[in-house]
């Protein structure tokens, strides 16, 4: 298991898969190289070698698995010169993440795929090809265009970040969620700052959080309590209240025709459900959270990750 010291979601993989007596070696790409240390070769037939912390020595050709959650990057030390730490970084990620990728192993997602996977655009335009309703959306950074697409369509726009951002200012931890926009906002100057993306709001009646392990699917409505989640459901989570529900089947089909054009085994779906009944795609993340999902509702994620982990999902 590669990810962070601070994981929740990959504690209960762990912990199930301890409660199997399946061996687990966690580690963080944080750890190379100071507290980390490779050591491997190629003898013909694969990569033989250890990779080995101050408490473990892990064998790489026992590895049948690997969970890809959310590492960090390598560390080095604060007196190296900038120059030197540019140089170690990008040869750490190639030759230690290289060997890595490099096993012969089931990946929980594959790296290369989840990364490509991250980029919205992308997402959209294959869950279009896919057959899933896709709220029309735009990319620009030129205030007139985003002025003209919402008079064009006519109704709300909201604004939706790339990426999730996160930070601190004067002291206060700060987010941006995705935000229903006045009609003044959507020609604002500042559009012209860096690429933004507006999609047409759909009325709702709920969203959907659509989880994919493999060939399983587990789908749990999302019930808005305040104004702040009726536009963002992460943006209140006490507000919320959940029930499992059952995907129709286009919709069924279309995910996991999206999830093989991604090359991802894994995959945490964001729908909106019109009062008519339509699903209505936004995004997908294939390395997303789904704890909250399954201890509100005892959808059994956990057991199908590992299911998937051991080989044992088929």
């Amino acid at each position: 298991m590669i990810t962070g010291a601070f994981d929740p979601t990959a504690d209960l993989v762990i912990e199930e898969l301890n409660r199997r007596a399946v061996p687990v070696f966690r580690a963080d790409t944080a750890w190379f190289p100071s507290r980390l240390a490779v050591a491997a070769g190629l003898d013909g037939s694969g990569w033989r070698g250890t990779l080995a912390t101050d408490r473990r020595t892990l064998d790489l050709t026992t590895v049948r698995a690997v969970y890809y959650r959310r590492p960090t990057p390598s560390a080095f030390p604060d007196d190296m010169p900038s120059e030197a730490r540019a140089v170690a970084a990008a040869e750490a990620r190639r030759g230690f993440g290289g060997l890595l990728s490099a096993l012969p192993a089931r990946w929980l997602p594959p790296p290369g795929r989840a990364a490509d996977a991250e980029y919205k655009p992308l997402q959209l335009r294959i869950a279009a090809e896919c057959g899933l309703r896709v709220p029309r959306t735009l990319v620009t950074n030129s205030p007139d265009a985003a002025k003209e697409f919402a008079e064009q369509i006519a109704a709300p726009v909201i604004y939706k970040p790339f990426t999730p951002i996160r930070g601190t200012v004067d002291g206060r931890s700060v987010a941006v969620f995705a935000s229903l926009l006045r009609a003044g906002d959507v020609g604002h100057s500042s559009i012209a700052t860096t690429a933004h993306l507006f999609q047409e709001w759909v009325p709702k009646a709920f969203e959907v959080r659509l989880t994919a392990v493999g060939s399983r699917l587990f789908a749990a409505e999302i019930h808005a309590g305040s104004a702040a989640a009726h536009a963002d459901w992460r943006s209140d989570y006490d507000s919320l209240t959940y029930r499992v529900c059952e995907p129709p089947t286009a919709v069924t089909r279309g995910v996991h025709r999206m999830l093989g054009q991604l090359g991802l085994p894994y995959g945490a779906f964001d729908f909106v459900v019109t009062p008519s009944g339509e699903w209505n795609f936004l995004e997908v993340n294939p390395n997303g959270q789904y704890g909250f999902i399954e201890q509100a509702t005892g959808l059994p994620i956990t057991s199908a990750i590992c299911d998937y982990l051991q080989g044992t999902d088929t």
